[in-house]
This record gives structure tokens, C-alpha cells and sequence, in this order.
């Protein structure tokens, strides 16, 4: 006989736990191949473990369009505070702004540089040290810069901190449902594996060929290993004929 292996995906789970109760249903009474307290918890889990798996995919994708534009918004944030900082540093090598007013914006007057804006701490850091150090040149009587003004820059960074809020919410969500499919998973596996070890139990004394097309029939799955020779119909009916031919032993 081949060797069988559980599901490894939820579809799979599904489909195995769906075969095996609408099998369950199609026989009658008296040709129940599953006990009645498995096949009522089976039922029973399979209305639940179907609708969290649904959560679960609709959870998944929007946590993957959240990412997408959370991505989206860390690259523009990026973008306007370098652009921002190369404006300023451009403006005080032209002499129109006092290198020493770089220190509003917590930068080096002697470096011309870009700042590390890698991670999104350094975003974070840096969004917020321009942010407050334009405002203070401002009020100090400094005229403002353009292309871009900080105005647009900190459209820009409110949006890329406030997606990174949503992002932490998404990140603990997702660790909750994970954990939740997790435990489901297991028990799924749980009452599949009890499942098949019935079914298989109680055709146990057929052929090998009609054994495998039976089990089968409940969703069971199968795998052949390498180089081992697959059941068929012959194979049954080669072993009937050696059965036949063997002599009757006389008492």
C-alpha cells in the first residue's frame, strides 16, 4: 500500500473534512464507516474552521494592500526629507541661509551629506528634527524654503506615521489570528487523522486495490514512494487467482 499523508494547507483540511461528511451522509445507517460522536464533532468544527479560514484569507489580503501602501508611503516620506535636506544644504552652500542655522535642524553646518534615512527610525528622527527646525528659523525671522516647502514635507511624514500606527495594529492582529489558525490547524489534523484511521480500520480486510478506492472515496490521500508499483484492478485480481490456485489442505 501506498503511504497516506495529512493535508498541509487549510484547503486541503477543508476538502478532507467536507469528503468525509458528505460520504458520511450519503451512506445509510447501517453502513456508517465513522462513529457518531467523530462525525458530529466533525460537522461541528467544520462550520467554525470554515469561516475562520475565510477571516483568516480576508485578514491576509488586507494586511498584504495595508503593506503595499504603508510601503508606498515610507518611500514618499524618504523621498521629500532628503529632497528637503539637499535643498537646505544647497541653500547655505549658496550663502543665503548661516551654515550655523543647521543646528535648528539638528545638522552638522560642516557635513553636506545626507543623514542616515535607512530604517524608519531614522525617518521618524529626521522627519521630525526638520519639521521643528524649519519652524524655528521660521520664527526667528528666516523666510521659508521651497520645492518642497515643509508644509508638503509634513503632509508626507503625518501620512507615513499615521500608516505606521495602522501598521503596528495590523502586526498584532495578524499575530492573534496566526496564533488562533494555529490552534484550529491542529485540531483539524486532530480529527482528520482519528477520521481516517476509522476508515481505514474498517476496510482493512479488502484487496489492496479495492482497500486504497475505498479509503479514498472518504478523502483520504495517498502518495506512492519512489519506484513502488501502483494498485490496480489487476492487482487484485492477480491476488484472487494465486488465492485460487493455492490446494486445499485436508483436515
Amino acid at each position: 500500500m501506498p503511504y497516506r499523508r495529512l493535508p498541509n494547507t487549510d484547503q486541503a483540511r477543508l476538502h478532507a473534512l467536507q469528503t468525509a461528511v458528505q460520504r458520511a451522509s450519503e451512506a445509510d445507517f447501517n453502513e456508517q464507516v465513522i462513529k457518531y460522536h467523530t462525525l458530529t464533532e466533525a460537522q461541528r468544527f467544520l462550520m467554525n474552521f470554515e469561516n475562520q479560514v475565510q477571516q483568516y484569507q480576508t485578514h491576509f489580503q488586507t494586511k498584504v494592500d495595508a503593506n503595499k501602501k504603508y510601503r508606498h508611503n515610507v518611500s514618499v516620506a524618504r523621498m521629500y526629507i532628503s529632497h528637503f535636506i539637499q535643498v537646505l544644504n544647497m541653500t547655505v552652500q549658496r550663502g543665503e541661509i548661516k551654515k550655523e542655522h543647521k543646528k535648528l535642524y539638528k545638522l552638522d553646518p560642516e557635513v553636506y551629506v545626507l543623514p542616515e534615512l535607512t530604517t524608519e527610525d531614522d525617518l521618524l528622527e529626521w522627519g521630525k528634527n526638520i519639521i521643528e527646525g524649519e519652524a524655528a528659523r521660521i520664527a526667528a525671522g528666516g523666510y521659508p524654503l521651497a520645492n518642497p516647502s515643509i508644509n508638503k514635507v509634513r503632509v508626507y511624514f503625518d501620512m507615513f506615521k499615521e500608516q505606521q500606527v495602522s501598521q503596528k495594529m495590523h502586526r498584532r492582529n495578524t499575530e492573534r489570528v496566526t496564533g488562533d489558525m494555529t490552534e484550529l490547524r491542529q485540531q483539524a489534523d486532530a480529527i482528520i487523522l482519528d477520521i481516517w484511521n476509522q476508515v481505514e480500520d474498517k476496510y482493512r480486510d479488502l484487496l489492496p486495490y479495492a482497500r486504497l478506492r475505498a479509503c479514498q472515496n472518504y478523502g483520504l490521500i495517498y502518495y506512492y514512494r519512489s519506484g513502488e508499483k501502483k494498485l490496480t484492478p489487476e492487482t487484485d485480481a492477480e491476488i484472487r487467482r494465486n488465492q485460487a490456485q493455492q490446494p486445499e489442505l485436508g483436515i
